[in-house]
C-alpha cells in the first residue's frame, strides 16, 4: 500500500509537511512495515489541500481524502490502513471529484499523480519514449510537421504557432544555436507554469530535448524566477536524474547529438517575461526588451539563433509525439487548438488549477469546473492575461476561451490566468490595482511605458481618492492609446488592457466615482461611510472591536459612529451578529 501526500507549494503552505510527518510517526508507531509514504505535485484542487490518495498494491487508487491535517491522519491510519476501511468522514467530495473527471488532462498528465523527484515513476507513465522516437526515428523537420499538425500554439501569451517558430530557428544560419524555456511566470493570480515544474519537471525536459532536436541547438536553458524555489530544487533532481540514465549530455540516447539542459534564476521582473528582455537577463545584463527585427530565431542569446516557448508549450511536446498531432488538434477549436491550462483565483469557490479543451465558455469554466462565485455573490467580471490583459464583464459569459475570441473582448488569454471578480469588487480600483503593477515593473526604457503608466495611475489614484474631475476619463482613454501604439514592447503596448476594458464595460462605475462621489462596490474607502440602523441591539462588540474608538453607545441601545474619527477598517461590519451596520 503507498500514501501519496501532494506537496506542491499550495499543498505545503496548507500543512502538507506537517501531515506527512504523523503519516510518518503513526506508521512507525503501528509498524506498518507493508505502507510507503511517497510526495506527489499539486493535482489542481488547490482548494482541498492538503490531499493524501492512498493506492493498493496494484496501483489502483482506493481512496482521495482531502484537507488532511495531522489531527486527521490517525483516523485515517487506523481506519484505512490498519483496518482496511475507506474513512468516509474525509474523503473527497464526488462534485468535487468530478472537477477532475470532467478535464481533460495533457499537461497536466502526470501533476498530482507521480513523485517529481523519482525519474522512474515518469518512465512508467511512457516518459522520455518521444524523445527517443524523435532521435532514433524521426528528422527534425518530421518533428516540426508533426507540431504543425497538432495546431499547438505558444502557451505563454501571443499564442503564436509553435511549429513557424521552431522551423524559423531550424532555418537560420550557424551551428550554435540555443532553446530556452521561459518559466519566468510573473502574473498576479497565475501559478500553471510553477505547478507544472513542481509536479512534473521531466515532461519539460522531455519536450525541450525535442525541441532542442527539432531547431538543431547545443544547449537547453530553462529560465525560472528565483521565488519558485521548489520548482528550481525539483528541477535540479530531475536534471541530475536525467543524466545518470544518459537522456541529457553526451551523445543522449545512444545517438551523436550532445545535449544539455541548464537553470538560470531571475529575479523576478515581470518584463523578462517578454523574450528579449529575458535574453538580456541570460547574457548578464538588465532585463530590458531589444527592437525586434532581428527576431530570435535569426539573433537571439548572444546573437545567435535562440527558440523561446513557456513551460505549459514544452509539456505539450512529448504527448503530441506520443499520440500524434491529429490525436492534440481534436481538442480545441480550428484556430485554437488542443487543451489549456488555467489558474482559477479570486472569489471562485474551487480556486486552483484546471485544463479544458480550448473553445470552451468561460461559464463552462467558471461556474460548472470552477464551481461558482464564493458565498453565491454575483459574477461581475473575470480578469483574463494577467496585468496586460483585460476584465470580461458577466454579460460575456458565453465567450469561448479561444485566442480569436478573448482578444475581441478586449482581454488576451496570456498564459492562462483568471481572476473572477464578484459585485464587491470595484472595477476603477481594479484597473489601479493592475496599472500600479505593470508600473512598476516597466524597464524605464521607452518613455510611453514610463511615464504614461505613471500619469494614468495618477489619474485612476485620484479618482479612487474622490477626486476624479470632468474629463479624466476620456483623458485616460487618450493616454492608454498613446501608450499602446507608442510603447516599444508587449508590456507597455498591453499595460493600458485592464483601463481601457473597464471603461469599456464598466463606465458608470467611472462616472459614479468622479460625478457622484460614489463606489459602486462599496470599496473605495475614500467614497464610503459605515452607519449603524436601527437592528442595533446595544451589544457593545463593535465598540470593542474599533481600534480607533470610533464607536460609542450604552449597552442594550442603539450606537453611534463618529465619522470623523472612522478610518472605514470594517473590523465594526464583520464583528456584528445583527447585520446592523450597513455601507453607504
Amino acid at each position: 500500500m503507498k500514501v501519496v501526500i501532494g506537496q506542491g507549494s499550495c499543498g505545503i503552505a496548507s500543512g502538507a509537511k506537517k501531515t506527512e510527518a504523523e503519516f510518518q510517526k503513526q506508521i512507525k508507531d503501528k509498524k506498518l512495515t507493508g505502507v510507503t509514504l511517497s510526495k506527489a505535485g499539486c493535482i489542481g484542487t488547490c482548494f482541498l489541500e492538503p490531499i493524501v490518495d492512498v493506492y493498493n498494491d496494484d496501483g489502483t487508487l482506493e481512496a482521495r481524502y482531502v484537507k488532511v491535517q495531522p489531527d486527521k491522519v490517525e483516523a485515517i491510519v487506523e481506519k484505512h490502513l490498519v483496518g482496511g476501511k475507506v474513512d468516509e468522514d474525509d474523503v473527497i467530495a464526488p462534485e468535487d471529484a468530478e472537477i477532475l473527471t470532467h478535464q481533460n488532462r495533457i499537461v497536466l498528465r502526470n501533476c498530482g499523480i507521480i513523485n517529481p523527484e523519482h525519474i522512474e515513476e515518469y518512465i512508467a507513465t511512457d516518459g522520455y519514449k518521444a524523445a527517443e522516437k524523435v532521435l532514433t526515428q524521426m528528422t527534425p523537420m518530421e518533428v516540426i510537421e508533426e507540431i504543425k499538425v497538432s495546431g499547438l500554439r505558444g502557451r505563454g501569451g501571443a499564442g503564436f504557432p509553435t511549429w513557424f517558430k521552431w522551423k524559423s530557428a531550424r532555418g537560420s544560419e550557424g551551428n550554435e544555436k540555443y532553446i530556452v524555456c521561459n518559466a519566468d511566470e510573473g502574473d498576479p493570480g497565475a501559478f500553471m507554469d510553477r505547478s507544472v515544474l513542481e509536479g512534473d519537471p521531466h515532461s519539460v525536459l522531455e519536450g525541450m530535448i525535442i525541441g532542442g532536436y527539432a531547431i538543431g541547438a547545443i544547449e537547453g536553458i530553462i529560465y525560472c524566477r528565483a521565488e519558485y524555489p521548489l520548482a528550481i530544487e525539483r528541477l535540479e533532481i530531475a536534471l541530475s536524474q536525467a543524466r545518470e540514465k544518459g537522456f541529457l549530455g553526451e551523445k543522449i540516447f545512444g545517438t551523436d547529438w550532445d545535449f544539455d539542459i541548464r537553470i538560470k534564476a531571475g529575479a523576478g521582473a515581470f518584463v523578462c517575461g517578454e523574450e528579449t528582455a529575458l535574453i538580456a537577463s541570460l547574457e548578464g545584463e538588465r532585463g530590458m526588451p531589444r527592437l525586434k527585427p532581428p527576431f530570435p530565431a535569426q539573433k537571439g542569446y548572444w546573437q545567435k539563433p535562440t527558440n523561446i516557448n513557456n513551460v505549459e508549450t514544452f509539456a505539450n511536446v512529448p504527448w503530441i509525439i506520443r499520440n500524434g498531432g491529429e490525436a492534440f488538434a481534436v481538442y480545441g477549436t480550428d484556430e485554437s487548438n488542443g487543451t489549456k491550462v488555467f489558474a482559477l483565483a479570486g472569489k471562485i469557490k474551487k480556486g486552483g488549477l484546471v485544463e479544458v479543451p480550448m473553445g470552451l465558455t468561460l461559464n463552462d469554466v467558471i461556474f460548472k469546473t470552477g464551481g461558482g462565485i464564493k458565498n453565491d455573490r454575483e459574477f461581475k467580471a473575470v480578469q483574463m492575461g494577467g496585468p496586460s490583459g483585460g476584465c470580461i464583464p458577466s454579460s460575456l459569459i458565453d465567450t469561448p476561451v479561444s485566442y480569436e475570441d478573448i482578444t475581441k473582448t478586449g482581454a488576451i488569454v496570456g498564459s492562462g490566468g483568471m481572476i473572477v471578480m464578484d459585485e464587491t469588487t470595484c472595477m476603477v480600483d481594479m484597473a489601479r490595482y493592475f496599472l500600479d503593477f505593470t508600473r512598476r515593473e516597466s524597464c524605464g526604457k521607452c518613455t510611453y511605458c514610463r511615464v504614461g503608466t505613471k500619469r494614468m495611475l495618477e489619474i485612476l489614484e485620484r479618482i479612487c481618492n474622490g477626486e476624479g474631475r470632468e474629463g479624466d476619463i476620456e483623458l485616460l482613454e487618450e493616454l492608454a492609446n498613446k501608450v499602446r501604439d507608442g510603447a516599444m514592447c508587449g508590456l507597455g503596448q498591453t499595460a493600458p488592457n485592464p483601463v481601457l476594458t473597464t471603461i469599456r464595460y464598466f463606465r458608470n462605475e467611472y462616472e459614479d466615482h468622479i460625478y457622484n462621489h460614489k463606489c459602486t462596490a462599496k470599496s473605495c474607502k475614500a467614497l464610503i461611510s459605515y452607519h449603524i440602523t436601527d437592528a442595533c441591539r446595544g451589544c457593545t462588540l463593535c465598540a470593542r472591536n474599533c481600534p480607533v474608538k470610533a464607536i460609542s453607545g450604552t449597552a442594550k441601545e442603539k450606537h453611534t459612529i463618529d465619522q470623523s474619527l472612522c478610518i472605514k477598517c470594517g473590523k465594526c461590519a464583520e464583528s456584528c451578529k445583527f447585520g446592523a451596520i450597513e455601507i453607504e
